[in-house]
């Protein structure tokens, strides 16, 4: 029987400051650390960030693109799902994560996020929205810790 992957979706800012896409690439990396692997829009800033740290430690990293063209796909993403769907593929994106870290982001993020919280995924935001249901965390370790804790057993 083979294992299934377990994946947490990673989303957020599309172009981000320097220091915010350290913090997504140390995410992606605490994240296989862990055994999960990252799920994102595939494109660049912190979906770009935590792909690599993911890829870097030996995690599996898919990315949902919003066009009809994989080679859209930034470097680090392994699995890639082309959409033709533009932000509608948002709600894939979510959907297919156990769980959604939310790193800085604008309203692509926040559609997003509203997509997870209504589907009962937990999210934990660094540096994002600060909205209800959604649990602030101060650093990459942080986030990753409380939002593993969050996860259905």
């Amino acid at each position: 029987m083979v294992s299934r992957a377990r994946l947490i979706s990673v989303i957020g800012a599309g172009r981000a400051e320097p220091e915010v896409l350290q913090a997504a690439r140390q995410c992606g990396r605490l994240l296989a650390r862990a055994g999960f692997g990252v799920v994102c829009g595939g494109l660049g800033g912190v979906m770009s960030a935590a792909a690599q740290g993911c890829a870097e430690e030996g995690g599996l990293t898919l990315g949902i693109l919003p066009g009809s063209d994989p080679a859209q796909a930034n470097p680090y993403i392994q699995v890639v799902v082309p959409t033709g769907m533009g932000q509608a593929r948002n709600l894939l994106v979510v959907m297919a994560g156990l769980g959604a870290l939310a790193i800085s982001g604008g309203a692509g993020t926040l559609s997003e996020i509203g997509h997870a919280l209504k589907m009962g995924r937990p999210v934990v935001g660094l540096g994002s929205w600060e909205i209800e249901g959604v649990t602030p965390a101060a650093t990459p370790e942080e986030a990753v810790g409380l939002l593993l804790a969050r996860l259905p057993a």
